[in-house]
């Protein structure tokens, strides 16, 4: 087989592979509906983990959240508690518009953050500027949020730099009462 034979079929699989992705309109008629604003209403509680690359454990983190909603307008508060001791903050502004779509932003979030919801799926995109080794990397996250049932989420996020995945995180989110709390 010819060299260019070989790149022409190299370009034909990679083609192919990529337009196998999972789109949120592939959830549309399932349930049951995750409803960003009604879920993330009052206090809830996260426990996650970031794998790099090679898909080993860097950090386990608990997250304290309480989001406060006056209309289409709220207001997310996280408090991110880390296992090696660091806590940190975000805050999330976010605006619901129409068609199960929303914008938000935070400290460090680069621009405006974009989602939508479609039936127990909820897709948020956005850039991140993530601390490493004392700078601040810029990342793309695709964050993808499944509603298991009236009390959890569970929640994958892809980070890519230029393209390739250098990270993943992976969050399992509970509104179940009482509240435990990550202390």
């Amino acid at each position: 087989m010819s060299k260019h034979a070989k790149l022409a079929g190299l370009f034909c699989l990679v083609f192919v592979l990529s337009s196998c992705t999972t789109k949120l309109e592939d959830y549309q008629a399932t349930a049951p509906q995750l409803d960003i604003q009604q879920y993330f209403s009052g206090k809830s509680i996260a426990w996650g983990m970031v794998q790099d690359y090679s898909s080993k454990v860097t950090r386990r983190f608990c997250v304290e959240l309480d989001g406060q909603w006056q209309g289409d307008e709220g207001v997310l508060k996280e408090v991110f508690y880390f296992a090696d001791g660091e806590v940190t903050f975000r805050n999330w502004q976010l605006t619901k518009l129409k068609e199960g779509k929303y914008l938000g932003s935070a400290g460090d979030v680069v621009g405006k953050a974009v989602g939508q919801q479609m039936g127990f799926a909820f897709q948020w995109q956005y850039e991140l500027l993530v601390p490493i080794d004392g700078e601040e990397v810029q990342l793309s996250l695709d964050d993808w949020m499944y509603r298991i049932d009236e009390y959890r989420v569970f929640n994958r996020t892809k980070m890519k730099k230029f393209g390739v995945t250098v990270a993943e995180i992976t969050l399992f989110f509970d509104k179940e009462l009482p509240v435990k709390s990550c202390q």
